[in-house]
């Protein structure tokens, strides 16, 4: 493997809408031998009540899942500290970080919010916008 792909919330639920976009990334990605990961938390998040069940186990089945493990939460924890955001309002991207923190290099995060995860993720990830 050469690296990661991480999907936060929008980036899996761009996969589960089949858009265009996540599709070239996933081409790319399968070209290069690039793992493509989420964290476990993003299914809770992705889930829309509106998209057929089925449509969305396939899609999550098309990545691999991370499981949120007590290191990752602590890393999460250090990592909202260290950016001065409170838990309440950042706490699954900075789950999203960690997972992408302690990934195989070179990573790449997929999100809605770039912001907010290069404030938690520093210069470490590359972090693109879906």
């Amino acid at each position: 493997m050469s690296g990661t792909l991480i999907l936060d919330c929008e980036g899996l639920s761009a996969l589960v809408r089949r858009t265009p976009e996540l599709t070239e990334w996933l081409a790319a990605a399968e070209a290069e031998d690039i793992r493509v990961v989420t964290s476990s938390v993003t299914l809770a998040e992705a889930r829309d009540p509106r998209t057929n069940q089925a449509r969305f186990d396939y899609a999550v089945s098309r990545v691999n899942i991370i499981p949120s493990s007590e290191a990752i939460a602590r890393h999460a924890s250090k990592l909202l500290a260290a950016a001065g955001l409170h838990g309440h309002k950042y706490a699954l991207d900075a789950i999203v970080a960690a997972t992408a923190l302690t990934s195989p290099a070179p990573v790449t995060v997929l999100t809605s919010d770039p912001e907010d995860l290069v404030m938690l993720c520093g210069r470490g990830v590359r972090v693109a916008k879906v």
